[in-house]
């Protein structure tokens, strides 16, 4: 492992623990843990699914993709901010997935596969409409979840990856919080390419760059997009490498940057549910869903 992931799973978990520290399940959501999904390694390959306690029958789904460079986070962390987009009248499944270095791409793509393979398998058992299918992704994981929807709509793309994608399953749309979605060995070293040594299984060839950056393989089927970033993500220029493609084919988007001079906010500050910008961007992001339902 890299210094770079050993800094980022000491980090992250240390400012994921202060921020929610003190926070409880919300007593109007009823929650179903730790469901095993895959066979290969069942310590990651878990899900919870989250839904409003007040409402019966089948929700439109939110598929919740946690971020973490790619090499840190699990399904623990994510669990308040999924909860909270559950009590915004959705049934939630947040899941962990196969980290790098010490699964390298494509398993976090394979387990994103199987939990959607999951999710269609048991639509009546946790009351899924799976007509209505939603994603959120942020980070690393707004990458990932970019990716997976690329594949779903670009049967091309959808060839490198090596296995068969679920069958009757489809994003309405989905919302890409702090994502990457240009990844490249040239310019500057920045967090993001020093990671990809551990991520990728030859350490980040042209052509392995080529294959991850979602902009090549952005199609007129790509699934309406809610694209958001702030001034404080290191990452706020990457959607302006997606919008333009984009604009170009005529794929619904909409595009936010919250914040302002005087509260720049921070990477992924919408998982902070405590914060009013949080409140406000997962608001309009369950309110984008919501035109799709």
């Amino acid at each position: 492992m890299s210094q770079m992931s050993d800094m980022i799973r000491k980090m992250f978990h240390e400012g994921d623990v202060k921020r929610d520290a003190g926070l409880t399940t919300p007593e109007d959501i009823v929650r179903f843990d730790n469901i095993q999904y895959g066979t290969i390694e069942p310590k990651w390959q878990m899900l919870d699914v989250y839904r409003p306690k007040n409402i019966t029958g089948k929700l439109p789904v939110i598929l919740s993709v946690h971020g973490g460079g790619w090499v840190y986070g699990d399904k623990g962390v994510y669990q308040f901010y999924c909860m909270s987009l559950a009590q915004r009248g959705f049934a939630v499944v947040n899941y962990s997935y196969r980290l790098a270095p010490e699964y390298k791409y494509p398993a976090s793509f394979e387990d994103t596969k199987d939990v959607c393979d999951w999710i269609i398998a048991n639509a009546d058992e946790y009351g899924f409409d799976t007509d209505h299918i939603f994603g959120v992704g942020d980070s690393a994981c707004a990458h990932m979840l970019s990716m997976f929807a690329c594949a779903l709509t670009n049967p091309k793309y959808a060839k490198t990856t090596g296995f068969e994608l679920p069958e009757d399953f489809a994003f309405k749309a989905i919302a890409l919080n702090c994502g990457a979605f240009l990844i490249s060995p040239e310019g500057k070293q920045d967090m993001t390419t020093q990671l990809m040594g551990d991520y990728l299984p030859q350490g980040g060839t042209k052509e392995e760059f080529d294959l991850i950056s979602t902009v090549n393989h952005v199609t007129e089927d790509f699934p309406p997009v809610f694209i958001m970033t702030c001034p404080g993500d290191f990452l706020n220029e990457q959607p302006m490498h997606m919008i333009p493609k984009l604009e170009k084919l005529k794929v619904p988007f909409i595009y936010r940057r919250y914040g302002d001079r005087n509260d720049d906010l921070a990477h992924v500050f919408h998982c902070n549910i405590r914060l009013k910008a949080a409140t406000l961007c997962n608001d309009e992001e369950c309110e984008f869903f919501r035109k799709y339902l």
